[in-house]
């Protein structure tokens, strides 16, 4: 018997020592999960990844709250009119002739045809700013609409009201009838820095999908101060943008660009892409562009910027040696507007400025960035250069002219002059004025320029009309020959785009 109890007892020990030796090998101990849990919990805020990931949870729960989505419609009206068969639809004579008989026939039968509205649809997203129903978006997503339809992330529409538009910045303000609407605080895009991770939120494809919720997008500042072309941009002011890698996507503009903190730090406007989708380059307007003019957008006010009348170019070396500059930083004044505000203080044509209101001036993105930001009215301090020599004057800042006249076009036509230094000009004849639509009534035109020459690399293209050469008017072909007969080294090119060194040959 003793046998017997020996045996099971041997037994049971290596049993229990054989379990627990694969309990440890394989952990799957009750007590080791537990505090395999509570370890990962507590270990998560501490990594730089976990970090980031609850940020970024933290942000699409707060921040997203508070973006909409905003479907548009737009309605276009055709007038109507007599019969289809009155006459062609596209401009023609009446497939009838002059036969009153079948013209009364069919007016008769089909009587006219009524006014036809067509409907477009558009969107966009937005962000709640204000408890109280005020959201900012872009002004290219609710522009002309005829009708606004905002959904909240939680799935409720409502009716959205312009209360302001501004063009120039695109940037606009609706309004919902609601109140303690999740609302976001305004960040402060100065402080942002090329490498800062940052959120796009936005609701690209909520009307298709059916889902009100918006979508989360994270990346990284890629560039700051970035500029869209007048191609691209147009009649509105794309010359201060935030580059980001974080996807944005048609239906994305007038959505937030925030930082990890959940404020907002730009509106998405844009872009780039050869495809139409998403490529990794995006922009956004700074939000401190836009805290300058809310205030204004909400009380439905016209938003003004200053204004200067003048055309200005950036320096080149050479353009700076030739002003007596050690270094290519100002601004050169290539033309002054009649009754502008610039002449109007005495500036220039060949004026170099290099102080705004005590601010250094070092190129012409900086001047025209501040001018506009300048307030209307006000009496300001600019420091230039003329002859080599500094000069202070004061100039009341205007107001920017709704349509600023487009560059003008140019063209090559008359009976041209010999090459000189690769550059070939012809007369400004009337003709010329009168098909190619150009302000100038005097000067020559650059038809022609030959590769490799020094009209080529000085910048000059065809099209540029030549006013000045070394500060002798150019009025004519012949003012022209006479003077390039006599000049001998470099040759200063005044044109009506700016001012151009000439190399000697």
């Amino acid at each position: 018997m003793k046998k017997k109890y020996l045996f099971f007892g041997t037994a049971l020990l290596i049993g229990l020592i054989i379990g627990f030796l694969v309990t440890v090998k394989l952990d799957i101990s009750p007590r080791a999960v537990s505090e395999g849990v509570k370890t990962a919990e507590k270990s998560a805020p501490l990594s730089g990844d976990g970090a980031m990931e609850g940020a970024i949870i933290n942000v699409a729960g707060t921040t997203g709250k508070a973006v909409v989505s905003i479907s548009t419609e737009h309605t276009a009206k055709i007038k109507g009119g007599r019969s289809f068969f009155y006459g062609s639809p596209f401009g023609g004579e009446s497939p009838f002739g002059d036969d009153d008989g079948f013209r009364k026939f069919f007016d008769d039968f089909f009587g006219e045809i009524p006014d036809q509205e067509y409907k477009s649809m558009g969107l966009g997203s937005g962000v709640i700013i204000d408890p109280e129903g005020y959201i900012l978006t872009n002004q290219h997503v609710v522009d002309e609409a005829s009708k606004i339809t905002v959904t909240l992330s939680d799935g409720r529409q409502f009716k959205g009201e312009i209360k302001g538009e501004d063009q120039r910045s695109d940037l606009a303000i609706i309004k919902v009838n609601a109140r303690n609407l999740p609302a976001v605080a305004l960040g402060d895009s100065d402080e942002l820095k090329i490498g800062e991770w940052v959120v796009a939120i936005g609701n690209p494809f909520g009307f298709a999908l059916q889902n009100p919720e918006p979508t989360v997008t994270v990346g990284v500042v890629s560039a700051l101060h970035r500029s869209l072309g007048r191609a691209i941009s147009r009649d509105k002011d794309y010359s201060d943008l935030i580059q980001t890698d974080a996807a944005i996507n048609p239906g994305n503009s007038g959505g937030p660009l925030v930082n990890l903190n959940g404020d907002i730090v730009g509106i998405n406007v844009a872009i780039f892409s050869t495809s139409g989708g998403y490529q990794g380059v995006g922009f956004a307007i700074p939000i401190n562009n836009a805290k300058r003019i809310i205030t204004q957008l909400i009380e439905g006010k016209k938003i003004l910027y200053g204004w200067l009348g003048v055309t200005v170019q950036d320096l080149t070396d050479e353009l700076a040696r030739y002003f007596g500059l050690s270094e290519k930083k100002g601004v050169l004044i290539a033309g002054v507007l009649e009754n502008s505000p610039a002449q109007k203080a005495g500036i220039k044509e060949g004026d170099v400025i290099t102080h705004f209101d005590e601010k250094k001036i070092n190129n012409v993105k900086e001047m025209l960035n501040i001018v506009s930001k300048t307030e209307v009215g006000s009496k300001i301090k600019v420091t230039l250069l003329r002859d080599k020599k500094p000069l202070n004057v004061t100039v009341e800042i205007g107001e920017r002219p709704q349509d600023v006249e487009e560059a003008i076009s140019k063209a090559a036509e008359g009976l041209p002059a010999d090459y000189w230094r690769g550059m070939q000009v012809a007369e400004l004849t009337p003709e010329i004025v009168s098909k190619f639509r150009t302000n100038e009534r005097k000067g020559v035109i650059v038809v022609d320029i030959k590769p490799d020459t020094p009209a080529e690399q000085s910048g000059l293209i065809p099209g540029d009309v030549i006013v000045k050469m070394n500060n002798q008017a150019v009025n004519n072909l012949a003012d022209y020959q006479s003077i390039t007969k006599d000049i001998k080294g470099d040759c200063l090119i005044v044109t009506a785009r700016g001012y151009f060194i000439l190399k000697e040959q």
